[in-house]
C-alpha cells in the first residue's frame, strides 16, 4: 500500500487509507499522527466523545484486522505489540475527530483527509465505469469472434505481397 513520496498532502494522506469491512479508513495511529496529538491523547478524546462516533464513523478493528494491517502497511509494524485493538475511522469519523479533538492542526489537516477520501471515492467509481465498459464491449463481442477472424483474414490477404503481386498480374491480363 506504500507509494512513492508526495508533496501533496492529500495523495499523502490516501497512502494512509485503507479498505477495511469494505469501508475506507484510517487507523487511530495515522490520524493521531496527521492531526499532530499522540494516539493516546486521540483515543481519550474519542472516549470522552463515544455518543459522537456512530459505528459508521468509526470502529475498533478484530485481532485478525490488526494483524492484516500490520502485514500490509510496514509503517504499523509498531502496534503488533498494542495490548489493544486501534480504532478505524471512516471519513465521517476523521472529521468528528477533528472537531473534538479542536486543535488548529486538526482541524486545518481535516480538510486533506476529506479530500483524500473523495480522491478515493472518485478513483473507484472511475475504476467501476471503466470495468463495466470493459465487460459491456466482451458482451458485444462474444460470438463475433469468426467474423472478427474472418475480417483479420482478409486484411492479411489485402497486405501480402505475394496475393497482391498475383491480383495485380491477374488485373493487368485483363
Amino acid at each position: 500500500m506504500n507509494k512513492a513520496p508526495t508533496d501533496n498532502p492529500s495523495e499523502r494522506i490516501e497512502n494512509l487509507i485503507q479498505t477495511i469491512r469494505d469501508q475506507r479508513v484510517t487507523v487511530d495511529v495515522d490520524l493521531a499522527r496527521l492531526y499532530g496529538v499522540k494516539t493516546k491523547a486521540l483515543n481519550q478524546a474519542i472516549k470522552r466523545n463515544f455518543e459522537r462516533f456512530p459505528s459508521d464513523f468509526m470502529f475498533r478493528l478484530t485481532e485478525i484486522e490488526k494483524s492484516e494491517v500490520v502485514t500490509i502497511c510496514d509503517h504499523l509494524k509498531k502496534i503488533k505489540y498494542s495490548n489493544k485493538l486501534p480504532y478505524a475511522f471512516t471519513e465521517y469519523g476523521a472529521i468528528m475527530a477533528a472537531n473534538v479533538l479542536n486543535s488548529q492542526k486538526a482541524l486545518h489537516t481535516s480538510v486533506f483527509v476529506v479530500r483524500a477520501f473523495i480522491q478515493l471515492r472518485e478513483f473507484v467509481k472511475t475504476h467501476q465505469q471503466f470495468v463495466s465498459k470493459l465487460n459491456e464491449l466482451e458482451r458485444r463481442l462474444e460470438g463475433h469472434d469468426s467474423v472478427i477472424r474472418s475480417l483479420i483474414s482478409t486484411i492479411r490477404e489485402m497486405t501480402d505481397p505475394v496475393l497482391f503481386e498475383m491480383r495485380r498480374k491477374i488485373v493487368l491480363r485483363d
